[in-house]
């Protein structure tokens, strides 16, 4: 087993040599190439070694290593004799295996795209690398570099840190470009930020070295980067900061040569250090924070949805049942006119008209009730008629507690389960208050537009204005009705004598 084991990762690592080796040159060349414009204050090689440890599986990490060595036995190969071997072979070999390991240690956190990450890897990275880099220097090299060593540490650490904030964003943005909704990314506010960042930018270029207005509009910078985070959380944050970082250093002189510097930038991309990494927590928690609120937006329109098709599925078995308990009722009238017939014929005409009289009398009640349980005569005369023709009309004049209704509007505009939501909640609230509350009561509704959506409002209370729902009665009434209201859009308000419900439309919302 152990055979095919070595066997299959022997062929594997053969299919994987070409790319590997492609990986491992243009690794190379990149670190090579972005040297020669690095500073030690923005050292752009190292922001490019975590950025291509993130982006390339750890079965590629190996090339990764022979890529870094290359490009490390062509600087370093020749100053051999003025820094000795022992440098050269310990200070080449440190940096990579330790960047690697800092990423290795993230990567749960980078596969579930979390991003708080990011600013760990970096400070980690930026503070082994960098300090590590310069105790190497200060011990093996024959005579230690000029400068105290708290200070070259600080610079070399500033330059892997704004390097690799600059760099790392845009290899996560390449990983999660497929997440990403760009169309609502590049919306108008977010462009006009962009755009004012770039044009900062390309005005700290042009303007003189050194001068202070070059320092001002290096700075101003800042303003559109937090913008940007605020408009899009962290990926404002990833876009912006290595575009300001970019600027920064474009615009300073650099030689290209070992431990170059440029003391009047230095301030500025400390600046820029502080305040990326502060945009990038705060672009992370925004995010975050927007997803959670996405996620439960999303979340409560999914069960207001599942609300409305089990009210629907629920007044259709309803209907089913109303439709069969008056083919009931029709059969059950169809043979007592047979048996009323015959009796006349027999000559029974008391009897006969006795028999009408209580078949007439529980016929009508039947089909009260019967309309108590489905409405049909709403999906014909709508929501008003309904409530004074059906059995729940004749039901509230029995209790005498009920005045006039007032209604206004075409509820037939409706759609029919809003119909049938609203009828059940104006039921529920009769009930509720002719159970709990004294006097008459006061029923109110109006259908209208309110912009372009369409909806009603329903006042079910007490008729004297002096009167004052009890707490128990204002309990049952939110716990009872919301669950309608919310699941059209709308809401349930207990005021002084009197319950408010609204009701939305969903075709028109």
């Amino acid at each position: 087993m152990s055979t095919q084991k070595i066997s299959g990762a022997f062929r594997s690592g053969l299919r994987t040599l070409p790319e590997g080796l492609l990986i491992a040159g243009l690794f190379a060349t990149t670190c090579w190439a972005t040297r020669q414009v690095s500073l030690d204050q923005f050292f752009i090689p190292a922001g490019i070694r975590v950025a291509a440890l993130i982006l390339c599986p750890v079965r590629f990490w190996p090339y990764l290593l022979l890529g870094e060595y290359a490009y490390y036995g062509h600087l370093r190969l020749p100053l051999i004799e003025k820094y000795g071997l022992s440098w050269v072979l310990i200070s080449s070999a440190f940096q990579f295996p330790t960047a690697a390991w800092v990423v290795y240690l993230h990567r749960r956190h980078i596969a579930r795209q979390t991003d708080t990450w990011m600013l760990s890897v970096a400070t980690a990275s930026a503070v082994l690398i960098g300090t590590g880099t310069v105790l190497i220097a200060h011990l093996l090299w024959p005579v230690p570099p000029a400068g105290g060593i708290a200070s070259i540490a600080f610079r070399s650490t500033l330059g892997d840190y704004v390097a690799i904030l600059t760099v790392v964003p845009l290899a996560a943005l390449w990983r999660q470009r497929m997440d990403v909704d760009w169309p609502s990314f590049l919306d108008s506010r977010t462009t006009y930020g962009l755009l004012a960042l770039l044009a900062c930018g390309f005005v700290s270029i042009l303007l003189p070295q050194g001068s202070v207005e070059r320092t001002t509009a290096q700075l101003l910078m800042a303003a559109p980067v937090i913008a940007l985070t605020c408009l899009q959380g962290w990926l404002g944050a990833a876009i912006g900061m290595p575009l300001m970082n970019l600027f920064v250093r474009v615009g300073t002189p650099v030689t290209g040569l070992p431990s170059s510097f440029d003391l009047e930038s230095f301030n500025v991309q400390l600046i820029a250090a502080l305040s990326g990494t502060a945009l990038l927590a705060l672009g992370s928690r925004i995010t975050h924070f927007y997803h959670q609120c996405t996620f439960h937006a999303s979340a409560s329109r999914q069960a207001i949805s599942n609300a409305r098709t089990s009210n629907s599925v629920g007044e259709r078995e309803l209907r089913n049942r109303a439709m069969d308990l008056r083919r009931i009722g029709d059969g059950l009238e169809s043979a007592l006119s047979e048996t009323i017939d015959w009796l006349k014929v027999r000559g029974h005409h008391d009897m006969a008209s006795s028999l009408l009289h209580v078949a007439t009398v529980h016929s009508r009640k039947f089909r009260e009730q019967t309309s108590m349980v489905y409405p049909t005569s709403m999906e014909h005369v709508g929501l008003y008629l309904a409530l004074q023709i059906g059995g729940v009309g004749d039901a509230w004049q029995q209790t005498a507690r009920l005045e006039r209704l007032h209604l206004s509007g075409d509820p037939c505009r409706l759609d029919l389960d809003l119909q049938l939501n609203v009828y059940r909640a104006m039921t529920e609230a009769v009930s509720l208050l002719l159970e709990y509350e004294k006097g008459n009561l006061l029923i109110r509704a109006r259908c209208g537009r309110h912009g372009t959506t369409r909806g009603v409002v329903v006042t079910i209370g007490a008729a004297d204005v002096r009167h004052r729902l009890s707490r128990s009665t204002v309990t049952m009434a939110i716990g009872r009705l919301s669950g309608r209201t919310q699941a059209y859009g709308g809401t349930v308000q207990c005021l002084r004598n009197r319950i408010r419900m609204s009701f939305a439309d969903p075709s028109t919302c």
